[in-house]
């Protein structure tokens, strides 16, 4: 079993940026994938960005490219949100996942969550 652990958040104002941190503990972390999600009250969980974990290769939302950038730390099974220019819609609870073998860009294809950590941006 893995357990996945979001660190990072706060309050920042427009136009600032935050890094959030997503450390994996387990005997071994070898996913497909290590995705980031956000999620506001009432409404669904939508895709921000993922890394695969072998290449380094990243994807990222429409909403969030050119602002935010994945990056990862192997030997300290850490993923790395990097978040520049941020907007007040970018507000919500964010949350960190892992893929065994499945679809990024999906919630339902994430085998592991860790609990979110919250990203409040001011106007």
């Amino acid at each position: 079993q893995v357990q996945l652990v979001e660190s990072g958040g706060g309050l920042v104002p427009a136009g600032g940026s935050l890094t959030l941190s997503c450390v994996a503990s387990g005997r071994t972390f070898s996913p497909d994938y290590m995705g980031w999600f956000r999620q506001t009250p009432g409404k669904e969980r939508q895709f921000v960005a993922a890394i695969r974990w072998t290449t380094s290769n990243t994807y990222y939302a429409n909403s969030v490219r050119g602002r935010f950038t994945f990056s990862r730390d192997n030997a300290k099974n850490t993923g790395y949100l990097e978040m520049n220019n941020l907007k007040p819609e970018d507000t919500a609870t964010y949350y960190c996942g892992a893929i065994t073998d499945g679809f990024y860009w999906t919630d339902s294809s994430y085998d592991y969550w860790g609990q979110g950590t919250r990203v409040t941006v001011s106007s």
